[in-house]
């Protein structure tokens, strides 16, 4: 990402018009260029021949195109009154092998309440599995039994970072129809096997909330990227995603940059990129350990995995138009989870 403008220098210009232009003082333009610059282009006093000028990425002419911060540089999650469509493409791989799911799916704002904000989440397509709708029976029937979910209610904290699931209630209720049109299409034990499956999860809230944890699109549409990015426009934290099933889940360091312009289509940019970050080794990840075996006051951290985000917001209420993120990790062969959603058009 950009660190800096530059300014090319015209005839008759001062570095106090060049300031002024920008809405800047010109201690903070010479002290900015000259932490940029080869040792030669330095400025001593006013310009003594500088053809360029470094500046900061906020000194723009039009500034309409500087982001709306909050305090600390933070952006604002302001999900109200909003229901968005959103195309959602999930490819998973592991080693050799590479399958991708896609689907619609529409989010609609409920209602904020101290400092939480709830959802709605549907599904308004079929699924389609490597570009063709799901017709095998296992796949289909994972498909209409995880129906009974749909729709979903979920809540987020302020930063837009998945909390719960908001309506395990409604569940079991829906279950008895969904189940009963099952066994009209389907018969045979491979239908039982994936009613028992679904029954163990919607049968208790604890198994739910797990399930819905492991929904590589909810955590991806709420990852938690309305951060307090401070001066330099960057943050760095520990962030976690499932992309292996394991309690709990691995660990990343990864660095979060927004630019504070916004770029030619009016979208908030924000990058983020990082490694594993795990006690666990790679032997304890494939044996499904949730803590490391090997105790050490200062432990050998496992980077063998990756991190990268990319996101554009609407540069007017802040919401996402386009995330895509991905996770991989080295088990016996490296697995590696990519998400793209894109809004949709009215």
């Amino acid at each position: 990402m950009q660190k800096y403008n530059i300014h090319t220098v015209q005839k008759d210009e001062t570095l106090r018009s060049i300031a002024s232009l920008y809405g800047f003082e010109k201690d903070v333009i010479k002290l900015f260029h000259n932490n940029h610059c080869d040792v030669k282009d330095m400025i001593l006093i006013e310009l003594n021949g500088q053809k360029q000028l470094f500046l900061p990425r906020t000194a723009v002419e039009d500034k309409g195109r500087l982001v709306k911060f909050g305090r600390g540089n933070s952006l604002v999650f302001q999900p109200e009154n909003e229901i968005r469509r959103y195309g959602v493409v999930i490819t998973i791989e592991k080693g050799e092998a590479k399958n991708e799911l896609k689907f619609e799916t529409s989010v609609r704002w409920l209602k904020t309440e101290k400092g939480r904000h709830f959802f709605e989440i549907d599904r308004t397509s079929n699924l389609y599995l490597n570009e063709e709708e799901v017709n095998e029976i296992a796949d289909l029937l994972a498909y209409r039994t995880s129906k009974v979910l749909y729709p979903l209610q979920v809540s987020t904290d302020d930063k837009g970072k998945f909390e719960a699931v908001e309506n395990p209630e409604v569940f079991i209720q829906r279950w008895a129809g969904i189940k009963e049109e099952l066994y009209k299409e389907f018969e045979g034990e491979i239908v039982e096997e994936y009613c028992k499956k679904i029954e163990r999860v919607i049968g208790e809230p604890e198994s739910i909330d797990l399930y819905l944890r492991n929904d590589y699109f909810i955590r991806t549409l709420f990852f938690g990227i309305y951060q307090s990015f401070g001066r330099n426009y960057s943050i760095e934290e520990t962030k976690s995603f499932p992309v292996i099933h394991n309690h709990i889940e691995p660990q990343y360091r990864i660095r979060l940059e927004i630019d504070p312009l916004k770029d030619e289509y009016d979208l908030i940019n924000i990058e983020g990129e990082g490694k594993l970050s795990d006690e666990r080794t790679v032997h304890d990840f494939i044996n499904n350990l949730p803590f490391s075996l090997i105790v050490k006051d200062q432990p050998d951290m496992n980077e063998e995995g990756e991190m990268r985000i990319q996101s554009y917001l609407n540069g007017k209420n802040g919401l996402l138009e386009y995330m895509y993120l991905e996770c991989s990790m080295m088990l016996n062969e490296i697995k590696k989870i990519s998400v793209a959603i894109a809004i949709l058009p009215e």
